[in-house]
């Protein structure tokens, strides 16, 4: 359960200190690598709290959740529809609903 954790905590540490700056024109396609790449983590607290975590499937799902946004931003962009709109909408729902049920893992570990 930590490697997720400890990913992400690492992300944000050099995100925030990195003088790196992203073009405009490519806001659309980071914000939606960012969302699916949150999904992942969020996939991979819940497994492990669920006792299903693997690695290989949780790296493997973190590159392809990425791509796929990444490759739907640019079709989107290409043929003049706002296609990442799908991507936020579908990692957004996914999002939500593994940060309630993790929540509702940590709270019936404290009932319990």
């Amino acid at each position: 359960m930590w490697l997720p954790i400890l990913g992400l905590i690492l992300g944000l540490v050099i995100g925030w200190f990195s003088p790196f700056s992203v073009p405009v024109e490519y806001s659309k396609y980071l914000s939606v690598a960012i969302l699916a790449a949150l999904d992942s983590v969020l996939g991979g607290i819940r497994a492990a709290q669920e006792n299903h975590f693997d690695s290989v499937v949780f790296l493997s799902g973190f590159f392809t959740n990425i791509l796929l946004a990444g490759i739907l931003a640019y079709v989107g962009d290409r043929i003049g529809v706002d296609l990442f709109l799908a991507a936020v909408v579908a990692f957004g729902v996914r999002l939500f609903n593994n940060l309630a049920i993790i929540r509702r893992h940590l709270l019936q570990k404290r009932v319990h």
